[in-house]
């Protein structure tokens, strides 16, 4: 029976050392998630400045656009064209 309960102590100095470290291990977990959590909220802060500065520019991004619909559209009689109208071909 001391035999039993030797065996019986031993587990429950183990178990305790294990419910310590489980302890720790727990703590510093909720601590890392803590870190986590604080940095998503300072990326989610940065991409939202992002996003307003970048709407800032809207206005400016639909003049560029403008401009370029007109700088592309073709003319109707390009200068090429009329100087080479202008001139006759008499090689033949």
């Amino acid at each position: 029976m001391a035999a039993t309960n030797r065996s019986h102590n031993e587990g429950a100095s183990q178990r305790t050392y294990f419910e310590h470290q489980r302890e720790l291990l727990l703590n510093e977990i909720a601590t890392n998630m803590e870190n986590v959590l604080q940095n998503i909220n300072r990326l989610n802060r940065s991409l939202e400045g992002v996003i307003a500065v970048g709407n800032e520019f809207s206005q400016v991004e639909g003049l560029w656009s403008t401009f370029e619909g007109v700088m592309a559209k073709p003319e109707d009689t390009p200068k090429d064209e009329t100087v080479d109208a202008g001139t006759t071909n008499t090689s033949r």
